[in-house]
């Protein structure tokens, strides 16, 4: 990896630019909006806490494999190319296996994309419902679709596709 240290890789992904929520429209929404503008900060730990406790459970890899980052493009272009087309640092996420960013492009306060990238090279990705707008929706992953093309025509030939 091209960073000195994990800590380095890690302290760099907390320093990217959070994926920004996009101001809801109907009013029922704008209580989660500013519940979550507080909380966000919070979430990793509370997140982790509950992993721990077993409150909560998560393991292995979500689903939809996209493929690899492309032969010769280091982990930190190819996130840093996510981030200028429109992605942002996804902190109110899970942590999958090997998992080293989380990203999300936010179409509007219900709906994103979120993006996984991992340190074997592997990329995963879909479409589904913001956690901010629909928590319980969002973890029971209700709504949650294979949106591939998105992703093929936003990272280009950054991205080798998997075969399925």
């Amino acid at each position: 990896m091209e960073f000195d240290s994990l800590d380095a890789l890690q302290q760099w992904i907390r320093d990217l630019p959070r994926a920004a929520m996009v101001y809801p429209r109907e009013l029922r929404h704008r209580l989660k909006y500013y519940f979550w503008r507080v909380y966000t900060p919070y979430h990793p730990m509370v997140r982790d806490l509950a992993l721990k406790l077993g409150i909560i459970r998560h393991e292995g890899r979500q689903d939809y494999l996209l493929g690899h980052i492309s032969p010769g493009q280091s982990v930190r272009d190819f996130i840093a190319d996510c981030i200028e087309a429109g992605f942002g640092n996804h902190f109110v996420a899970w942590h999958d296996d090997g998992e080293i960013a989380s990203l999300r492009f936010v179409e509007d306060f219900a709906r994103q994309y979120h993006l996984r990238i991992f340190d074997d090279g592997e990329v995963r990705g879909h479409y589904e419902y913001t956690p901010e707008c629909y928590p319980r929706r969002h973890m029971k992953k209700v709504g949650m679709e294979d949106r591939r093309a998105f992703f093929y025509d936003v990272l280009g030939d950054r991205l080798t596709p998997s075969a399925g």
